[in-house]
């Protein structure tokens, strides 16, 4: 299978660098109406035959378009939700996002039992997004598009993906509307071709500082 992980278009909280995680959470900015209607062309080219979307609004609102092009339902999934802040939740500041980021990151290395400070433990959090996977799977399409977030995304990538590790993950960027592409199952495991837009092998590129959420930090 193709496994297309999409993260959502830009919100308020993006811009202000919080860490807003509850549902149902803030709409898309007008630049992120932009890019989530910018997505159907930008993934013209792949044969998406199934579509799943958070409990989020922002990630609904941004699969709207691409559901609108292919005539897919979006199918509402809590497993790809966000990670929880839990007592984070809505804090922007050095110490809480990097406590949220470290704890994401060590789950991807295999603490998985390091709970999030007030919210779930890595064993959840991987628990729940590898069942909405299966579920994709399980539809026997080709191609499976899931528009979820970015912090979620880069740590169940670097977490089950053979050729991705916690250093590339936790240091890449995923820009609002990036994607991530996977090829292979839950049973065979997975690999990535392309981290938002650039392919993924010996030469991966060279790494980007990134913040909470994905955004390139200055």
């Amino acid at each position: 299978m193709r496994l297309l992980l999409i993260r959502h278009g830009q919100t308020p909280s993006n811009l202000k660098h919080l860490l807003d995680t509850a549902e149902p959470g803030p709409a898309l900015t007008p630049l992120g109406q932009q890019q989530a209607a910018a997505l159907p062309d930008a993934l013209a080219g792949e044969e998406i035959g199934a579509l799943y979307a958070s409990t989020l609004l922002r990630t609904q609102l941004t699969a709207a378009p691409l559901a609108s092009r292919t005539g897919l339902e979006v199918r509402v999934r809590d497993g790809i939700r966000e990670l929880s802040a839990g007592d984070l939740e809505m804090r922007g500041d050095d110490l809480a996002i990097e406590t949220y980021l470290s704890t994401a990151f060590a789950w991807s290395a295999g603490n998985t039992e390091l709970r999030m400070p007030g919210g779930e433990n890595g064993v959840e959090a991987l628990r729940r997004f590898d069942a909405v996977v299966e579920e994709a799977w399980g539809t026997g399409a080709e191609t499976v598009a899931l528009v979820s977030h970015g912090a979620v995304i880069r740590m169940w990538v670097a977490a089950r993906a053979g050729n991705i590790d916690v250093d590339f993950a936790s240091t890449h960027a995923l820009q609002n509307t990036g994607v991530v592409i996977l090829t292979g199952s839950p049973t065979e495991g997975w690999r990535v071709q392309e981290w938002a837009g650039r392919s993924v092998g010996p030469e991966a590129g060279t790494p980007e500082e990134s913040g909470p959420a994905g955004e390139a930090v200055d």
